[in-house]
């Protein structure tokens, strides 16, 4: 197999870099959007685009990072893979209220509910067993 010519693996590394910054922008919405939103997630947008971002601009990657609201929460994450406590607590009860919302507007039958609750479960399972930082245990 022949080596693949330098201006095309330039040009497919560019695109890449392009795909990966759109989705970074995308996920910074997202995460707009649910710091508005009641339900909808935000830090998991957030940490998503900070992926994104380390893949494409270490500038706005930085930016996320030093964030006075959002950077603590980052960087706890990509540290020790923590989540404070204050986050986990929001986070199970959007979950839980998130749940009961589907419950009584789709009227689902009684496997599909048990479906979305053992998916729900899970993911307030991981939320809960990753460790909090410590310099924020008590809030």
């Amino acid at each position: 197999m022949l080596p693949a010519d330098p201006p095309r693996q330039t040009r497919l590394r560019a695109a890449a870099r392009l795909g990966w910054l759109a989705l970074g922008f995308v996920c910074v919405a997202l995460g707009i959007i649910g710091a508005l939103l009641p339900l909808m997630p935000t830090t998991i947008f957030l940490i998503l685009a900070a992926g994104c971002f380390a893949r494409s601009s270490p500038r706005l990657e930085a930016w996320l990072l030093d964030h006075p609201r959002f950077g603590p929460t980052l960087r706890a994450w990509r540290r020790d893979r923590a989540i404070p406590r204050r986050a986990k607590l929001l986070a199970c009860t959007g979950i839980t209220a998130g749940y009961a919302i589907f419950l009584a507007t789709a009227a689902p039958h009684w496997p599909l509910a048990l479906g979305v609750a053992a998916a729900m479960a899970a993911c307030a399972g991981f939320i809960v067993t990753r460790p909090s930082p410590p310099e924020w245990s008590d809030g």
